[in-house]
This record gives C-alpha cells, structure tokens and sequence, in this order.
C-alpha cells in the first residue's frame, strides 16, 4: 500500500508541475504581463526581483579586495568620470533630477544621498545590472579607473553642492571619451594604464 501511495503522489506532483510550467510559458508567450517602464511590477514580483538583485551583487561581489580608497588622486579621477557618465542617473550634490531620471524603473539610487559598499559598488559598475539602465562599464573601462569611481562614491553623500562643482572642476579629464577624438591627449586606450 505505502508503495501505491508515493506513486500516487508522485505522479500528482508530476502533473501539477508540468501544469504550472505550461501555465507559465502560455503567460510569458502571451505578452499579457506589461514590461513597459512606465508600468510598475505588481508587489510581488518587484520583492523577487529586488531579492534576486540585492543576493546576486552580494554572492558575486564578497570575494572583491579593495584597495586603498583614501588616496586623494584616486578620488579626483573617480570625480571627473561620475560627473562625466552618471549624473544623469544618479544625481549629485544640489540636482533635483535630470531630464533621464524620471523615466527610468527602476529608479536609480541618488549617488549623493545614499553610500553604497565598495565591493557592491565596484560589482555593479564593472558589470551593470540586466533591464536597468545600468551599463557594464568593465566594458570601457579598467579596474583601477572604476575603483577610482568608488573611492569617489564613498565621498559623495557627504558633500555640499559646492564641494561637488570644485571637485569636478579639478578633476582630470575622462580619458576614455577622449580615446577617438585625439591620441595626443595623454594615454590612449586602457592597455596603456599602470
């Protein structure tokens, strides 16, 4: 008898998962769930993908080193590629938005109001974060120019407007916009950085 019951149950188990997958390729196929940016994930389904997004950056990025972030250059050039490539998302210090922001879901994280792990933060810039409007820069960019930018983020939330726009403006240029445009500004490509 017991052995009837576990066949029983087995085959029951079987049928309501092979149910529920055909369930789930009909919805998928059928293009009902909008993924409009505009229209927001129900609760659910936002809470499992903010839960996959928080334990994925956590699992991938806990192995990181990171270097010294305190080093004065090291935090000027990170200030010049955030102001170059991440003000239009993430703010900075006295922004109220930007003509980009408000469009995005998810909403990025205001940069100059929240701090962000270094390792967390360094993960997500190296490798972007799929259907958001975070690219991988690891693509365009070196470790050391996106540790730049970290050490940089750590700084952030803790500046006024002015110290923003005074940091910015002694920052070096961004190397890397200037890789097309002429090669006699100084290095070229990454492979010519230490």
């Amino acid at each position: 008898m017991k052995n009837g019951h576990i066949r029983h149950y087995s085959i029951t188990v079987a049928v309501v998962l092979g149910v529920l997958a055909v369930g789930a390729v009909v919805f998928v196929y059928s293009g009902l769930y909008d993924i409009g940016a505009d229209d927001h994930h129900t609760r659910p389904v936002f809470a499992v993908l903010q839960t996959l997004r928080e334990r994925s950056i956590h699992a991938h990025s806990e192995h990181l080193t990171v270097p010294d972030l305190n080093d004065p250059q090291l935090i000027l050039e990170g200030a010049g590629q955030y102001a170059a490539m991440c003000t239009e998302c993430h703010l900075a210090p006295g922004m109220k938005d930007s003509e980009l922001r408000p469009g995005l879901y998810p909403q990025p994280p205001n940069l100059s109001q929240v701090r962000v792990g270094p390792k967390e933060a360094f993960w997500i810039i190296k490798h972007g974060i799929k259907m958001s409007a975070m690219p991988a820069w690891g693509a365009s960019h070196d470790d050391p120019t996106i540790w730049s930018m970290v050490a940089f983020l750590q700084k952030l939330p803790d500046m006024t407007p002015a110290q923003y726009k005074d940091i910015v403006a002694k920052a070096p240029p961004d190397e890397d916009m200037d890789m097309g445009e002429d090669s006699d500004h100084g290095h070229g490509g990454d492979s010519d950085r230490p």
